[in-house]
């Protein structure tokens, strides 16, 4: 990505476009975790995912409120090929039979790691499975011969998720603006994806 010098003010968007403010954040040794328990009634389990399993959990997790849709807008042949490379591992949570969260961790830059998506739906917020499953991402992502964790989030992401991100070990250290077409309006999520954000 490309460094330019932005001078202070504010920049118009085009119509039909986003924009938001993206944080990177990183570790470079495992932090100290805090133990948990599940909730009784959740267990982890480890993922072969299909195609549609993954969009699927994927949408249920972060498209409809939170505006995640970069893996959306790959065709299935492209997304299948990250499905299924032994680099990239897929963990779950299931609550009454029904997977309730995505972690996915990507082992494909040697030395790195990269928590590429993680959040839970709506019945498993607040109750701790969180926690337990950053614990979980911690402890795998460093049992690989790594020496630097990272991930990233944004603007549209929940805005739990950077203080919890921190709190878990991350720390912040670069900032970069995203310009992308909306993707309500090309057809790629919904349109009444995220309504808390405006499509204008």
């Amino acid at each position: 990505m490309p460094d330019i010098m932005l001078k202070n003010g504010e920049y118009a968007l085009p119509a039909g476009k986003l924009a938001v403010v993206i944080t990177y954040l990183e570790m470079h040794a495992p932090a100290a975790t805090r133990d948990v328990q599940l909730p009784e009634g959740i267990t982890f389990r480890q993922v072969t995912p299909t195609v549609d399993w993954y969009r699927d959990i994927f949408t249920r997790v972060g498209s409809m409120d939170w505006l995640w849709y970069g893996r959306m807008k790959l065709p299935d042949a492209e997304l299948g090929i990250i499905l299924n490379d032994p680099q990239v591992a897929f963990f779950t949570l299931t609550k009454d039979g029904r997977d309730e969260a995505l972690l996915e961790l990507d082992f494909r830059k040697a030395g790195e790691c990269e928590l590429a998506y993680f959040g839970l739906t709506a019945p498993l917020i607040g109750t701790g499975a969180g926690r337990f499953l950053m614990n979980g991402a911690i402890s795998r992502a460093w049992a690989a011969n790594i020496t630097r964790f990272h991930v990233h989030t944004c603007t549209s992401d929940s805005p739990q998720a950077l203080a919890f991100y921190i709190r878990s070990g991350f720390t912040p250290y670069k900032r970069a603006v995203d310009i992308d077409d909306d993707p309500r309006l090309t057809g790629v999520l919904p349109a009444g994806a995220a309504p808390w954000i405006p499509s204008l």
